[in-house]
């Protein structure tokens, strides 16, 4: 099971990528999800790409075709402590199983016919909204930068520390498999590991919830 992407929600309209950049990060492209009213930073690494994402509509996050995704109790974490984080993983066989059940998402900024699987985690919110595009494999290839001024390069590890909750034990043992870690805390906060750690260096960016190790 290989990660595509991962999400972070900002309470700020993306102002909190600026932490990033500070760091040493090259930013990439943004685009705006029409229909689904988000809009977002990313940055993207040679196996991997991380994304900033807010709310710039609220009346098309509501709407009738987004409302069921729960995209927009997501984005309000701050006031509901629900998870933050959205999980991409690259749709293969591998991930087959765990999308048995998932929801039919069809969005607006996609052609159309083509759908996302989301798993809402709606009852267990402190997990990661998890979900998968349409797109059978690795992601299409791009020309976004890669190269960033700290050296980090490649996506090693995992983990998200997730408030200690009964339930969601199925999608919790099919993560366990995988070399993503969940682990039980009193905090939601998301570390992300790049390239097994050659540098031992740390940072903590306290307004994302969110530690890189390298």
């Amino acid at each position: 099971m290989k990660i595509d992407h991962i999400f972070i929600f900002s309470s700020n309209s993306g102002e909190e990528a600026n932490e990033l950049v500070q760091f040493g990060l090259s930013e990439g492209s943004s685009r705006i999800h029409p229909g689904q009213g988000t809009k977002n930073r990313k940055f993207y690494f040679g196996n991997f790409f991380l994304e900033i994402l807010w709310v710039v509509n609220e009346e098309e996050i509501q709407s009738e075709l987004t409302r069921r995704t729960k995209l927009w109790e997501r984005s309000q974490f701050r006031r509901n402590g629900n998870s933050p984080f959205g999980l991409c993983l690259v749709n293969s066989e591998l991930t087959d199983e765990l999308f048995q059940k998932s929801e039919i998402y069809q969005p607006d900024f996609l052609p159309k016919g083509m759908s996302i699987d989301i798993l809402t985690n709606e009852e267990y919110p402190s997990l990661p909204w998890t979900f998968r595009l349409p797109f059978r494999g690795e992601g299409k290839e791009h020309n976004e930068p890669i190269e960033h001024q700290n050296g980090i390069k490649n996506l090693s590890g995992v983990e998200f520390e997730i408030l200690t909750e009964k339930g969601g034990i199925e999608f919790k043992n099919y993560i366990r498999k995988s070399p993503i870690k969940l682990k039980k805390g009193n905090r939601t906060h998301l570390t992300l590991e790049f390239d097994n750690l050659s540098q031992n260096k740390s940072k903590e960016f306290e307004s994302l919830n969110l530690t890189i190790k390298y």
